[in-house]
């Protein structure tokens, strides 16, 4: 009965760590680069694998990444990412995270609702997400590892098991500096929940680390001095314009965790748990925070299906019987909500006519990848950098860089400035006193490289 028990889980968290992979096989096949993240924790891996401070030439010459965010738990990552040192090991790696919290999920989920279909149903549905769809559209980011442990700080907390929720969202501090505020938030929820002072050890303790993350670490290792995320929030702005409070990408997001909890948002005080991540995402000038894109909103997923699960079971004990009514629909809701969702996400693409025909790039890219000298320094975009990252000493080209080895563009979409023209007019901005060879020009992705006689 024990083995029987984890059949459903582990179903499903295999189902959606193969899911994760394929999109992570299929964008890797097709040329996907999403943004220079992916080259940003490749370097900083290679770092921490070789037992060296985390520098990441990609942000900037000897940077140090530690002074971008905190998040020294990545430094866990450094065994598997040494034993297949790859740029697609992250990508793989992230898979297997979201896959792991599904198969918690779904434990969690059978548990609470005593149905195993129900359970796999709702884990499926946790696993395959808008949240986690778009952070693994987005490739990868140290929030992977916040997933699962936010799953297993949840269970704990719907189980009531006060220590374990405790020690599973203890962690947390160190994936993310935001991060803190969200343990701070869990540990004021147990000591109302188990009112007990207990929960306020944990909340000293995720507020003490973002004090000393954004106001020790970070700005005594950034380059500036300074937190630099820091200017992004605007609260000030927002009560002299309120209108910003209202701005339609903001509305999406809420009504995505609205309907994605059947509604029980309303009810459970888990939601006190997505406040801290919704209020630096909504107080942030950056636009690209608000909406549900990205992936800010994988943290949010295990509190949302927690709610639903809190939700269900609070409403089952309502005294309001058109409440303990729409309390034995609540995971139905939940499952049809999420299915409804699956062919407007990232996923449902791969199923697409033509999705897996060969890149019309695919052979120039290999071609100038092909072209690059052995062990070469390369100052690049972002259109081939992932690609670049594993054997070369790599910088992005919007920084003031070193003169490298090789410059290499991809004048389609890879982000260099149109006005900058071709490679040559490229090196010349850049590094005027240095001259640079076309090497190869294929399907607008173009190198140049130094004359060996310079």
């Amino acid at each position: 009965m024990r083995i029987r028990r984890w059949v459903a889980p582990a179903v499903v968290g295999a189902i959606v760590t193969v899911a994760y992979t394929v999109l992570a096989a299929w964008q890797w096949s097709h040329l996907v680069v999403r943004s220079w993240d992916l080259s940003i924790f490749t370097q900083l891996l290679q770092s921490y694998s070789r037992l060296q401070a985390p520098i990441v030439n990609v942000k900037g010459d000897g940077y140090n990444l530690l002074g971008d965010h905190f998040h020294p738990m990545l430094a866990v990552l450094a065994p598997p990412f040494a034993l297949f040192p790859h740029a697609f090991t992250l990508l793989v790696i992230q898979a297997v995270c979201f896959g792991l919290s599904a198969g918690m999920f779904t434990a969690i989920a059978t548990r609470r609702l005593g149905g195993r279909g129900v359970g796999a149903l709702l884990g499926a549905a946790f696993g395959l997400s808008w949240g986690l769809q778009s952070a693994a559209e987005a490739q990868f980011h140290e929030i992977a590892l916040a997933v699962p442990l936010l799953t297993g700080t949840v269970g704990a907390l719907l189980d009531r098991r006060w220590r374990a929720a405790m020690l599973w969202a203890a962690p947390l501090v160190f994936v993310k500096e935001d991060l803190g505020l969200t343990v701070f938030a869990i540990g004021v929820l147990i000591a109302v929940l188990a009112r007990s002072p207990r929960g306020l050890w944990l909340a000293a303790w995720g507020l003490a680390w973002f004090g000393i993350a954004t106001l020790v670490v970070l700005p005594a290792l950034n380059p500036d001095g300074a937190w630099a995320y820091a200017s992004n929030a605007d609260p000030g702005g927002l009560l002299a314009h309120p209108e910003g409070w209202f701005h339609p990408s903001k509305g999406h997001t809420l009504l995505l965790l609205l309907v994605t909890t059947a509604g029980f948002l309303l009810r459970s005080p888990l939601t006190l748990l997505l406040l801290p991540t919704l209020a630096w995402r909504f107080l942030s000038t950056n636009e690209g925070y608000w909406g549900p894109t990205w992936h800010y909103s994988a943290v949010l997923m295990p509190i949302a299906f927690g709610i639903l699960l809190d939700g269900i079971e609070r409403a089952h004990a309502s005294r309001w019987m058109w409440l303990r009514t729409y309390a034995r629909q609540g995971a139905t809701v939940a499952i049809t909500v999420a299915a409804m969702l699956l062919p407007q996400l990232p996923l449902a693409g791969l199923l697409v006519p033509g999705a897996w025909a060969p890149p019309q790039r695919g052979e120039a890219a290999a071609s100038v990848l092909a072209a690059v000298p052995e062990g070469a320094s390369v100052e690049t975009d972002v259109g081939l950098m992932s690609y670049l990252v594993d054997d070369h000493d790599v910088y992005w080209i919007g920084n003031a860089n070193r003169a490298p080895d090789c410059i290499l563009i991809d004048r389609i979409s890879g982000g260099t400035p149109r006005e900058w023209g071709d490679v040559r007019g490229v090196a010349r901005i850049l590094h005027a006193d240095v001259t640079y060879e076309v090497v190869r020009a294929e399907g607008e992705y173009e190198l140049a490289c130094t004359d060996p006689g310079d």
